[in-house]
């Protein structure tokens, strides 16, 4: 594919060439990762300005996410991509194949620099998800700090910071400039620009901004920090769409292969009819969310692989509100079973009260079935992301639920982000309803090529 940059998106890149470091604070879904890849390609093989570029991201973004991108664009054919995940005989022997990138889960940041201590050989780190780095008393913050000096490009990337977020952003500004703009420590950046929130007389909870703090400190950083919100990008569309690749582990792939194989055997291509074709999409869909109902309805989990990358989309959002949409009963008992053990702000969507409190800015991740939030509810004031955990094959659902954000009085450009399974079947719903064909043609085109492949395999 030919990759066409927006102006924003041009502008980004050429910070990325000429800035040495770099905090890149863009929405989400405004193409963080083509951005870099494009300066690292140019980087690499037009300036010779780096030989060996380490991306750290989060682990199912580092699994798929960075090789895919490359994958995507003509342009950036030459990358060599390598992932140094899993066990340490396996991200070893990685290390040691030769690439361009290596892309590294951020908890293997103390055993990767304790690995090559002073014979570090990365001249550029790309941070994806920067803000995991805000804690400036965390193992993976100090490890990175302590190579600081061997890097001589580095990159942060992540959303744009909300202002309650402000503190956190003293590590992060730390790894970029070792603390020229916002001080050598935290307690001196607080001291200056915070004041304490909410306390009792032994303890400050949470501290705000002093009056003027927010400004002068995006003032400090505005030279190394770009923050860029969707809304400030007219010649984007009103609706921009997010696909998440999943990969499963091997141990989940084998497992969704084995009973995907098994319903597919059981139905006969030739004779599939609307009713069976209904109801087996049905399993192949919960499957690739994680849990499907047995004969008694009783839910068999089966992997937790969505689970966490939704859990890393919604920390990719920085704060930033969700309206996610699940598919069945037990995906909503999951997704709020994961999200009960964060400090988000969760409520299902059931009364006129939540739909209120959604728009006052009282809830962060509003829960909702695509058939009862399809149509009348004015949800737009609330926030501007939408997650899709799970899809069904109905256009009209998708579309009306979609339209809850995304109408008059929405101030801010929307985003869909899609969630599914590298291989899975959510993948032909996502790429229906993309192309608008989501008729029952098109579920029976996609279920029969499926059918065909598990026979094939069979008779292998």
């Amino acid at each position: 594919m030919n990759f066409i940059p927006h102006n924003y998106q041009r502008y980004c890149i050429d910070r990325v060439l000429n800035t040495p470091a770099l905090g890149l604070f863009l929405d989400m879904g405004l193409g963080k990762t083509v951005i870099t890849l494009t300066a690292i390609n140019d980087l690499k093989y037009n300036r010779f300005a780096v030989h060996k570029v380490l991306v750290i991201a989060p682990k199912k973004v580092a699994e798929s996410t960075w090789a895919k991108e490359a994958e995507k664009w003509d342009h950036l054919k030459l990358l060599r991509i390598k992932t140094a995940l899993g066990t340490e005989k396996k991200r070893i022997r990685a290390l040691n194949t030769p690439a361009d990138i290596y892309v590294i889960n951020r908890e293997n940041i103390p055993w990767l620099v304790e690995y090559y201590k002073n014979a570090w050989p990365f001249d550029m780190v790309v941070i994806d998800e920067f803000s995991s780095f805000k804690n400036h008393q965390a193992k993976r913050f100090k490890s990175l700090s302590w190579v600081r000096p061997h890097i001589k490009r580095i990159v942060g990337l992540t959303g744009t910071p909300a202002p309650n977020g402000m503190l956190d952003l003293w590590a992060q500004v730390y790894l970029l400039d070792g603390g020229q703009r916002l001080g050598k420590h935290i307690t001196g950046f607080r001291e200056r620009y915070f004041e304490p929130d909410q306390r009792n007389r032994d303890r400050v909870f949470t501290y705000a901004p002093k009056a003027g703090g927010e400004e002068a400190i995006q003032q400090l950083i505005g030279d190394i920090c770009i923050s860029m919100k969707a809304s400030d990008y007219l010649e984007l569309p009103d609706i921009t769409y997010n696909t998440v690749s999943v990969n499963l582990t091997d141990k989940a792939q084998a497992a969704y292969e084995r009973l995907e194989t098994e319903m597919l055997l059981e139905v006969d291509e030739s004779t599939i009819d609307a009713g069976s074709a209904a109801v087996l999409t049905n399993k192949l869909l919960q499957l690739c969310n994680g849990a499907a109902y047995d004969e008694e309805r009783n839910v068999v989990n089966i992997h937790d692989c969505k689970l966490e990358a939704f859990k890393e989309l919604i920390e990719g959002l920085n704060g930033k509100p969700a309206l996610v949409f699940y598919a069945f009963q037990h995906d909503k008992t999951r997704i709020k079973e994961l999200l009960a053990k964060t400090k988000l702000k969760v409520r299902e969507l059931k009364t006129p009260q939540d739909e209120d409190d959604w728009n006052n800015g009282k809830i962060d991740i509003l829960l909702a079935h695509p058939a009862s939030a399809a149509y009348g509810l004015n949800l737009q004031h609330g926030g501007n992301h939408v997650v899709w955990f799970g899809l069904n094959w109905s256009l009209e659902l998708y579309q009306q639920a979609n339209k809850r954000l995304h109408r008059q009085g929405q101030t801010e450009k929307v985003i869909i982000h899609h969630l599914t399974i590298s291989g899975g079947m959510d993948e032909d719903v996502a790429a229906a309803l993309e192309n608008k064909t989501s008729t029952q043609d098109q579920l029976m085109t996609a279920l029969k090529a499926r059918i065909e492949r598990a026979q094939g395999g069979a008779a292998q």
